[in-house]
């Protein structure tokens, strides 16, 4: 069977996929990868990709693209999402990607983002109700609506994820009140654009945040996809796992079972953002994914390929 590699480079996270497809044009995944770089790191107030960060995620970009080559991905897409859309000088990053990794990056926009997020979540849970699908990045945040055909009835990109919420209010460790109640005043205005969902609704959250807090709240450590694809938490679970996160300073944030200790600074932000979308909801649960944006993109790239 042919194998096919994509790579997600998002704000917070780089994740490496590489995948066989199958005679019915389902892939099935033979290596996974997952590293935080932090690629977005100041980029929400300066507009640039820090040197540093540049570097840290070359670096794990090059090791992805010779893993997912060395596995024998005969194709290989990369993809860059909000940290890359936003800075100035993007074009360092994907520079060095064509002559480290031998790679070209395609950045891609938050409406492209949102319909491959879409395609992947549609994938392995749509079919029988209307879904919504939400993509909780470092930098954005996707909404998406879809039918139970696949077709999308709404999509839209919100510059507002875990990473740019913590740089934007968090001063204190942990939290202050205030600066809890600065994020969701913001999150609540920016969200009241999103309309009323379609009846009978299924709520699908993708991405980082999302996993890492189903893990938290399940307790699973190690982290197991299999345990976390498909889990539905409820809001009340959700709202008591960040809440006990909002009163953690960041040290001890990392000895919970479940928190990637690079992830120990974002999360609480993160965790906010994606219960202020469930509030402009109106959901009372959520289905989780493991999969996500590189799921969507190869099967967007490589279904039909040869």
């Amino acid at each position: 069977m042919s194998r096919y590699a994509a790579i997600d480079v998002g704000t917070n996270s780089v994740l490496l996929l590489v995948a066989e497809r199958g005679a019915n044009k389902k892939f099935k995944a033979v290596l996974e990868r997952s590293e935080i770089t932090r690629l977005g790191k100041g980029v929400d107030k300066s507009k640039q990709l820090a040197p540093e960060a540049i570097e840290a995620t070359l670096s794990v970009v090059e090791r992805f693209a010779k893993e997912a080559r060395e596995a024998g991905a005969s194709e290989l897409v990369v993809s860059a999402t909000s940290a890359a859309r936003d800075a100035s000088n993007g074009h360092v990053f994907l520079d060095g990607a064509k002559a480290r990794a031998g790679v070209t990056v395609e950045i891609i926009s938050g409406e492209e983002e949102a319909r491959l997020s879409f395609a992947s979540a549609h994938s392995d849970f749509g079919g029988d109700v209307p879904l919504v699908v939400l993509d909780i990045g470092g930098g954005s945040t996707e909404f998406i609506f879809g039918e139970t055909n696949g077709s999308i009835s709404f999509r839209h990109s919100f510059d507002v994820g875990a990473v740019r919420m913590t740089e934007r209010h968090v001063n204190s460790d942990p939290p202050s009140q205030f600066e809890l109640e600065e994020i969701d005043a913001h999150l609540a205005q920016q969200f009241s654009a999103v309309p009323k969902p379609p009846a009978r609704f299924k709520m699908v959250g993708l991405a980082g945040t999302v996993t890492t807090l189903c893990a938290v709240a399940r307790e699973i450590e190690p982290y197991d996809s299999t345990l976390v694809q498909g889990a539905v938490l409820t809001f009340d679970e959700l709202e008591k796992t960040v809440k006990r996160l909002d009163a953690l300073p960041v040290h001890l944030r990392k000895t919970i079972a479940g928190i990637q200790a690079k992830r120990a600074d974002v999360i609480v932000a993160g965790g906010h953002v994606l219960l202020a979308a469930m509030r402009a909801l109106g959901a009372a649960e959520l289905t989780v994914s493991d999969r996500g944006l590189r799921w969507g993109l190869l099967a967007d790239r490589f279904a039909e390929a040869s």
